[in-house]
């Protein structure tokens, strides 16, 4: 009997034991991997949240005044273009093909009650037809009053009955890295939306080597496609940049946007209504951002600044006494650290005004009134022996085109006596690529030189376009 109780003793304990064992071994990894699950699911989403705003309620800031202010003057725009595109290679070859209309979108920002409007360039690029929409679902057909396509800047207008909400211009020199900022604009073409952030980086330059630099305003306010063109305003609704790109790989937003400044898009209207085109005004100077690299190239110790390396004969500069190899520190009150800091200021300002500029020479620092020049746009261009020139209004309403140059001699014997390329046709385009300027053909020849253009095509006096390949 004491036996038979021990076996049964041992018998219970040792199921106890298994018991005890299996639920430590089976269960123990399903309630870790649920704990895993948990925190998975809420770790994720903090990365959407916008904590800017969440701070900024807490901390007592009002958005609501700012975008009570902008939200009615931020419009849709509408790009309707119409284009031939070819069906066949033998569309291709000819350069024929069937009509196809595309719709683009973006935003626009109404500047004054009589219906001027800001947008980006590249919102209405190539349009046939501009639509606009307000916050009222009221549509209009915009005129485009002109454009800069340096700067990404576009001027509308349309013709309304009534007195439009508008937004003023704010000065975007005493904007702050570190205030609050709102997008305001059409993402994904969802109409009226607004966005916060701060004011991450001021004088970016996204096209780094290119001649052609820019001086951005920098957010971490989210910005997607479609947001193209609307209004950056501070807390005081006052508009104190366009927005105009984002940083991602994805193509929408994944952190930081870019607005162009308002001082430079309010200089920009100012020009188009009243010269007609771009006022651009140069120091006379050529040279490079320094850092360290560059500084110890040189042999000085200063990692900040613009680097004077050459200085134009007769402009403003060389009138003023600034001379090779000064470092220019401050223009007026702005600090200079890069070429975007120079570039960006000099954007805002026109021929004939006179900047102070600081420079930092032998150890001292001197301040010259440097009166700003005239940039020559040159009008006419050399290819190939040909003197082609800007197309008139005249001849650009005959042949129903808005690019293009014309020629006006031609002392290329292939191309006149073989190909028959006489005076009166018009260059379009050079390897594929529409030409829009003489100063553009010119900037390409000088970068690539004439040995690489491989494709001409010109439209003829009578409309017909003819299209050349050399090899």
């Amino acid at each position: 009997m004491k036996k038979f109780a021990s076996l049964l003793f041992v018998s219970i304990l040792g199921g106890v034991i298994s018991i005890g064992a299996y639920k430590f071994f089976s269960e123990t990894p399903e309630k870790v991997e649920q704990a895993s699950v948990f925190e998975q699911q809420t770790y994720v989403p903090t990365n959407f949240v916008n904590t800017p705003t969440t701070n900024a309620a807490t901390n007592g800031i009002d958005f609501t005044v700012a975008a009570e202010k902008t939200i009615h003057a931020v419009v849709h725009v509408k790009n309707k273009m119409t284009k031939v595109a070819p069906r066949s290679i033998w569309d291709l070859y000819n350069g024929t093909g069937r009509p196809q209309t595309q719709i683009g979108s973006g935003s626009g920002v109404i500047i004054t009650p009589d219906g001027y409007i800001v947008t980006n360039n590249h919102v209405i690029k190539e349009s046939n037809e501009i639509q606009v929409t307000l916050n009222n679902n009221k549509n209009y057909i915009a005129t485009l009053v002109g454009t800069d396509s340096n700067m990404d800047i576009a001027l509308l207008k349309i013709e309304a009955d009534e007195e439009l909400p508008y937004i003023s211009f704010g000065d975007s020199d005493n904007a702050k890295i570190g205030e609050w900022v709102l997008a305001v604009g059409n993402p994904f073409n969802l109409t009226s939306t607004v966005t916060a952030g701060i004011i991450s980086a001021k004088g970016r330059d996204l096209n780094e080597g290119d001649k052609l630099s820019q001086s951005f305003i920098q957010t971490d306010a989210a910005v997607n496609p479609g947001n193209s063109g609307g209004a950056l305003v501070n807390t005081n609704g006052e508009l104190i940049g366009i927005n105009t790109a984002i940083s991602s790989q994805t193509g929408s937003y994944i952190g930081y946007s870019f607005a162009v400044p308002s001082n430079i898009a309010q200089k920009i209207v100012n020009d188009l209504l009243e010269f007609g085109d771009v006022q651009k005004g140069l120091l006379g100077v050529s040279g490079g951002s320094l850092n360290s690299v560059v500084a110890e190239r040189l042999s000085i110790d200063e990692t900040e600044g613009f680097y004077v390396d050459k200085v134009f004969e007769d402009s403003g500069a060389d009138k003023a006494g600034i001379v090779k190899g000064d470092i220019i520190k401050k223009l007026d009150d702005v600090k200079i650290s890069k070429f975007s800091d120079l570039s960006g200021y000099l954007s805002a300002k026109r021929p004939g005004d006179v900047v102070n500029v600081m420079v930092l020479r032998d150890d001292d620092f001197e301040t010259f009134a440097v009166t700003l020049v005239k940039e020559e746009i040159a009008n006419s261009v050399n290819l190939m022996n040909m003197t082609l020139e800007n197309l008139s209004k005249e001849d650009a309403e005959k042949l129903e085109i808005n690019y293009g140059l014309k020629v006006t001699d031609n002392n290329n014997p292939q191309l006149y006596k073989e190909l028959g390329i006489t005076p009166g046709y018009v260059l379009v385009e050079v390897n594929g690529k529409k030409v829009k300027s003489a100063e553009a053909l010119k900037g390409f020849i000088n970068s690539y030189g004439e040995d690489q253009v491989k494709i001409l095509a010109f439209i003829s006096p009578k409309g017909q376009y003819e299209r050349f390949i050399f090899r």
